[in-house]
């Protein structure tokens, strides 16, 4: 393409148009609380790992407010396995007694000041949280479904968001990793997927995002390609009481539903690993995983085949 005796370079100009389509995006969320919890094997892939920490940056540097959750579960199986103790799941929970506490502090630790580094070597302040810091996450002692003692993990009975926002007040992106502390100061494994839901939920933030390694929300669990765009919550809730909806989906599906009752507007599930997936999903009509809506929030993208929900 030639323009007033200068050859434009036709991929230049669709830069701009994408840069045009985000713009409203951009706009919109303004200043806005975004909540966004990593984990499943894309925190293993440092190439994807990365990705999610440029798109979280540059959502911080056009004005978004950020707040990284983040869990370890693979990082905290290969130092168990070093150690010599034993790795046991009850209904996707890890067992965790208080030798396996320690390592799962640890672990957790090491993670969260790997992403603060990478963070903060592209210019942007960041600072690592555990759930014990200033009271952020309290927590009860939670047990099984079917009652089994699962030693130190623990449910979250409260969360004192002033913590998150103070941090975010001062310009530090906060990256939070899921340990708490009882009335008794006793620490608590949490899972990741319920701090980032209860943060979301007290800090009424304006979006939650989970990046892990499913395509999001599927019509049909067969086939990978029958991705749901948006629902509203009451479609969420039909899906899950149809049976259509199996395995770790399930609770993440509840999580979801539970933060939009409790005001957080948008809820997304992200296949992370796609490079920018944020940035797909954030700030394209269609976007790339699944968005769970409030009535409040209208539809960006119309489903143009598929049976209803």
């Amino acid at each position: 393409m030639d323009v007033n005796n200068h050859t434009v370079n036709p991929k230049d100009i669709e830069k701009a148009e994408v840069l045009i389509e985000a713009l409203p995006y951009i706009r919109r969320f303004n200043g806005k609380i975004i909540v966004i919890k990593c984990g499943g094997s894309v925190m293993e892939n440092p190439e994807l790992m990365t990705s999610i920490i440029e798109d979280v940056v540059l959502l911080k540097l056009v004005g978004f407010k950020p707040i990284i959750v983040h869990g370890g579960g693979k990082e905290i199986s290969r130092w168990i396995e070093k150690t010599g103790l034993e790795t046991k799941f009850v209904n996707g929970l890890r067992v965790t007694d208080a030798a396996t506490l320690e390592i799962v502090e640890m672990a957790l630790a090491k993670v969260n000041g790997a992403i603060v580094r990478d963070i903060e070597a592209l210019g942007v302040k960041a600072m690592g949280v555990s759930g014990k810091s200033g009271g952020l996450l309290n927590a009860v002692k939670r047990d099984s479904d079917d009652g089994e003692d699962l030693g130190f993990v623990g449910s979250i009975k409260s969360v004192d968001g002033k913590v998150l926002l103070d941090i975010m007040e001062n310009d530090y992106l906060p990256v939070v990793y899921p340990l708490a502390l009882d009335n008794e100061f006793n620490t608590y494994n949490i899972n990741a997927d319920d701090a980032a839901c209860a943060i979301a939920k007290v800090l009424k933030s304006e979006k939650l995002a989970f990046l892990s390694d499913v395509p999001g929300v599927l019509r049909d669990v067969n086939d990978p390609d029958s991705v749901i765009s948006e629902m509203y919550m009451e479609e969420a809730e039909r899906l899950i009481q149809s049976g259509r909806i199996v395995g770790g989906m399930i609770p993440k599906l509840h999580n979801c539903i539970d933060a939009i009752k409790k005001g957080v507007n948008r809820v997304h599930v992200i296949d992370g690993r796609i490079p920018h997936s944020l940035l797909l999903e954030f700030f394209t009509n269609k976007g790339t995983g699944t968005a769970i809506m409030s009535h409040k929030e209208y539809r960006y993208y119309k489903e143009e085949k598929g049976e209803a929900l």
